[in-house]
């Protein structure tokens, strides 16, 4: 509970999870708690796994593999997302991000022996691939930046930039903006007051005075960084985990 409360996240998680129909495999904060840039108003991005009966998976009804639900937990709006084992399993082979990031997240509110063997694999799911989840969802919260100048999506942007380069680069997974401004080298030395405006307001535009043309700069230098990282990285371009992985998902579901 410290790592939540040091995150920004106040409210008490384990009864919202504790309402869930089908058992938690896992649940962690994800959103901008995770990413060091919590507005005062933020909702809490809550994400993990649970674990449908094997009768749902094999009869003729499609089986509900993703479950999303807006709670209140002590008058914060709680997001909360998660999907069937199977499903994220899956999404964790075919190079995703955001799950992978949901996984590894210190911000921990259900956990249990079968996230921490899952969480062990993680090594083996990386490859030199993660960048293009990385660079798209840069490319995206880029192109919101531009259209509503929001802080919000221009920290995304350098966020996911960053994250993927040092991914790529250290073989670990980092999603907190302020380490990363400290741990990578190309980091803009503006983000500490990008982010401490942010914690002002959810949705707050940036400053008339903010120079665009050295946001834009930057951005690029750092796509330009993750071309360059992703190029001489030591990671696989396949994961190998899978195998691993399917006994791991067998022995959960009929154990």
């Amino acid at each position: 509970m410290t790592a939540l409360r040091r995150a920004g996240v106040h409210a008490d998680l384990s009864a919202v999870t504790a309402e869930e129909p089908h058992p938690l495999v896992f649940a962690t904060v994800s959103g901008a708690h995770l990413y060091g840039f919590p507005s005062r108003d933020s909702d809490v991005d809550l994400r993990g796994a649970h674990l449908l009966p094997a009768a749902d998976l094999v009869g003729l009804r499609e089986p509900e593999e993703t479950r999303t639900a807006m709670r209140d937990a002590d008058g914060t709006e709680l997001d909360l997302v998660t999907h069937d084992l199977r499903k994220f399993v899956r999404l964790l082979l075919r190079r995703n991000g955001y799950v992978l990031e949901q996984l590894l997240s210190p911000l921990v509110v259900r956990t249990g022996e079968t996230h921490r063997e899952l969480a062990s694999h993680a090594p083996g799911v990386l490859t030199s691939h993660h960048a293009h989840h990385y660079r798209g969802f840069a490319t995206t919260q880029w192109r919101l930046f531009g259209r509503t100048g929001e802080l919000k999506p221009l920290l995304y942007t350098y966020r996911a930039l960053l994250t993927g380069i040092h991914l790529l680069r250290s073989g670990r997974v980092e999603a907190h903006l302020p380490t990363l401004h400290g741990e990578v080298a190309e980091a803009p030395g503006r983000l500490p007051e990008l982010i401490a405006a942010k914690e002002a307001a959810e949705h707050g535009v940036a400053e008339a005075g903010l120079d665009t043309e050295a946001v834009r700069s930057e951005v690029e230098h750092l796509h330009t960084a993750l071309d360059a990282a992703q190029a001489a990285t030591r990671l696989p371009g396949q994961p190998s985990a899978g195998a691993a992985l399917h006994d791991l998902l067998v022995r959960v579901r009929l154990g």
